[in-house]
């Protein structure tokens, strides 16, 4: 299996930032913070792009347009945007990241879009320390009855309802152990950034801080 989506991964495939949450822990709108230069959700659209994939904005809750097409939600929520985005797009596969988690590799985004278009996956996601997270993810399209379901339920979750839909659309619900693929070297950040540091969510300005310290540390040319 590559780590890296090719030509006919991207044909078939496409890629989403979430961008609307109400930041209120950061105090202003972190999708437009910028590290050296350039605001989180360029960061967020461009490793994307690096994967190969075309990109559009779900959910935004400001003015984002000047970055990338912005599909329009309900405002409920990530799993909101996810189904809006869903239903805008005919891609088989769609992957989603969020806007506040600049230190993803593109290479990882890549991996988890070849897995799932080799098993034909439902929802594929990443597991760090035993602990599964909820984005980066990819998700068959034709799961998109079962999310709005879930939505409009409004039981849980995003894991949850991916659970819930991956059961309802017979599809498998992956789950892939970044230790085992960093170890058989499958994965490596290109700067040298632990595994542990891709996931840092930025949700306050504490958080801010440790990724420009990270970056920086690393070399990083977002730093």
């Amino acid at each position: 299996m590559t780590s890296a989506a090719g030509p006919e991964a991207a044909f078939e495939a496409a890629g989403f930032v979430l961008a609307g949450g109400q930041s209120s822990r950061m105090g202003t709108d972190k999708a437009l913070l910028e590290l050296n230069g350039e605001p989180l959700i360029v960061c967020a659209l461009q490793t994307l792009r690096r994967a190969g994939l075309t990109t559009a904005i779900a959910g935004a809750s400001s003015e984002l347009s000047a970055y990338g097409q912005v599909i329009e939600d309900a405002g409920q929520g990530p799993l909101s945007g996810i189904c809006a985005a869903l239903a805008s797009t005919d891609a088989r596969l769609v992957v989603f990241t969020s806007v506040d988690m600049p230190l993803l590799p593109a290479a990882l985004i890549g991996y988890l879009l070849e897995h799932a278009r080799q098993t034909g996956a439902g929802i594929t996601l990443i597991s760090v320390n035993g602990f599964v997270q909820t984005f980066p993810v990819v998700i068959h399209r034709s799961l998109l009855p079962a999310l709005a379901d879930e939505l409009k339920n409004g039981k849980g979750t995003c894991l949850s309802a991916f659970r819930v839909a991956a059961g309802y659309g017979s599809r498998p619900f992956r789950i892939l152990p970044l230790e085992n693929l960093v170890q058989a070297g499958q994965l490596e950040d290109p700067y040298g950034l632990p595994p542990a540091f891709w996931f840092l969510n930025i949700n306050t300005p504490d958080d801010f801080d440790r990724a420009r310290s990270l970056l920086r540390q690393a070399g990083h040319p977002i730093a």
